[in-house]
């Protein structure tokens, strides 16, 4: 089994792919000030179980981070894996932070 992730900015969402096929999605906007709102995120029925929004989204943080944007997580899937994981707690707009974040 062959998986990546890309970003598919034309489509404005990365996606993960296994063997060709898409998987899922996590859709975003990007705003002004360099953020990047993550809105929604997706795997087909048939590919869940395998880990592949973890690595989905981790990816697509990674890539956040790597080009200096920040995020807004209005996905609960991606603000669920931020709790999870909070080495990537810094990528999140500081005007969107909780107050005791």
């Amino acid at each position: 089994m062959t998986t990546s992730v890309e970003d598919s900015s034309e489509r404005a969402r990365y996606e993960v792919t296994v063997d060709g096929a898409l998987a899922g999605f996590a859709a975003y906007r990007d705003r002004p000030g360099d953020i990047r709102v993550f809105t929604h995120t997706e795997i087909d029925g048939a590919y869940e179980g395998r880990g592949l929004g973890g690595l989905l989204v981790s990816t697509a943080l990674d890539d956040v981070r790597s080009r200096g944007l920040t995020i807004r997580p209005l996905c609960p899937f991606v603000r669920g894996y931020l709790e999870r994981h909070p080495q990537y707690a810094d990528l999140v707009d500081p005007g969107y932070r909780a107050p005791d974040a």
